[in-house]
């Protein structure tokens, strides 16, 4: 420990102030200017997620209105481990929301703020010691809870103020690049969504030729692919000639296995294995790594298969509707399907045609104790089946904005690494800047 660290208690530097317990009656699901901050916006390891928003229209008291840069802490888990249970995280600033205090989230308010950065408390509430405090003292079952003055009684060593603010410097300055990354990987899943609704739902390049007009934004020998009417089907008029089939038809559906939990070497391998607790957020489309892996054994002992890498992954049973595509080789549980297409090639589009059914499936679901989907639902859905020309044309455009994915998906892993490798070392104020940085960060450019 470094000899100028004081020995501390969060609570000598901060209070921990409740949220407001805002009415059900006015949450909504179309999106309005007042969101609600719930546990769903903390990230797993910490920091803000604006992927899953609550919507709110009804009278907010003043004093419950967040502001950017505010630091907050998640007191209620529903996770079985506790995932988010006391992280920190700091509030954005945006120019679409005005984010919310609601109940069970705390406000970290600076007692001492000429000792403390609220930036780098943001950091330490990410390190393992601080969470094994918070998850080791917590109350409830299925529901973790933890409490301000649980959270205050966490004891730490307390670098000086220019310490602190040199480590959260460098922590900020990674939490930036993967930042980043995600907010490239999500434009361009939504370039690739609507890309697909263009083409394949909405008929855009069908509907610009039947009224006499060259499809816009591609190529003469691209256009040609499509005809210039439109046909009466079960799904309305489609393009001539397209024909509709069961969207069980256009892939091969493989299914998933759990090796036995009670042979040690079936477990922790070098084959990732997915869950559903392993689905990426949106933007992120792939799976790298998985919280648990499995060995060569355990698949050989197994009803489990490997898939190929960008094989599509939707959950099937419990949380229906989760997508993925595997980025390396790997096996999955049998609560997962994967779906592999028929015209090889075509993996993107696979991908995008499972997430655009996803709520018709999720519709279909059925199930006693668990929503489930099987194969049938799978059958039971049905799409307009273009040639394998237009559909290979398109997986030939949409490739390079996966390939692009893929490659952020593996950076933001790397720095993420990289990270909480670092973090300890600098919340303590064991690894010093400029050296640290200049040697650790070396080479971690976006």
């Amino acid at each position: 420990m470094p000899s100028e660290c004081v020995r501390v208690k969060l609570g000598d530097l901060i209070r921990v102030k409740h949220g407001f317990a805002f009415k059900g009656e006015h949450f909504v699901d179309e999106p309005s200017s007042h969101v609600l901050v719930t546990p769903g916006n903390f990230a797993i390891g910490g920091g803000f997620q604006d992927t899953k928003l609550k919507f709110y229209r009804g009278p907010v008291p003043e004093e419950y209105i967040l502001k950017p840069g505010d630091l907050v802490v998640t007191m209620t888990d529903l996770s079985r481990t506790a995932d988010t249970l006391g992280f920190g995280a700091v509030v954005p600033q945006s120019a679409q929301w005005v984010y919310l205090h609601n109940q069970r989230i705390g406000l970290i308010e600076l007692l001492q703020p000429s000792k403390v950065s609220k930036v780098w408390l943001h950091y330490l509430m990410r390190t393992s010691d601080y969470r094994t405090w918070v998850v080791g003292s917590a109350t409830g079952s299925t529901v973790k809870h933890t409490s301000p003055s649980r959270i205050c009684d966490f004891e730490f060593d307390l670098p000086p103020l220019a310490v602190q603010r040199e480590a959260a410097a460098t922590l900020d300055t990674l939490e930036g690049r993967i930042s980043l990354l995600r907010q490239t990987n999500a434009t361009l899943e939504s370039i690739a969504q609507a890309l697909f609704k263009s083409w394949f739902i909405d008929f855009d390049p069908v509907r610009a030729k039947a009224e006499g007009r060259e499809p816009e934004g591609m190529e003469a020998a691209t256009a040609a692919l499509f005809p210039a009417e439109f046909e009466e089907s079960a799904l309305g008029l489609i393009p001539r000639g397209w024909g509709v089939v069961p969207f069980a038809e256009t892939v091969n559906i493989m299914g998933g296995g759990t090796p036995k939990t009670s042979v040690a070497e079936f477990w922790g391998g070098d084959v990732p294995w997915f869950s559903v607790v392993d689905a990426p957020d949106f933007g992120q489309v792939f799976t790298l790594r998985t919280e648990k892996s499995i060995t060569t054994a355990g698949v050989e002992n197994s009803s489990t298969r490997v898939l190929p890498a960008w094989t599509t992954i939707i959950s099937a049973r419990g949380t229906v509707g989760k997508l993925a595509m595997t980025a390396c080789p790997m096996a999955m549980n049998q609560s997962c399907y994967g779906l592999v297409p028929k015209l090889s090639g075509t993996e993107p589009l696979v991908y995008l045609a499972a997430q655009h059914l996803v709520d018709d499936l999720k519709r279909l679901a059925h199930g006693g104790v668990f929503d489930t989907i099987t194969r049938d639902t799978l059958s039971s859905v049905d799409v307009a089946n273009a040639p394998s020309d237009v559909r290979a044309s398109f997986a030939a455009m949409v490739k390079p904005m996966f390939e692009q994915i893929q490659e952020g998906v593996a950076r933001m892993s790397t720095l993420a690494e990289l990270r909480d490798t670092l973090l300890p070392r600098l919340i303590s104020g064991k690894l010093r800047l400029p050296e640290g940085r200049d040697q650790q960060l070396e080479g971690a450019t976006v």
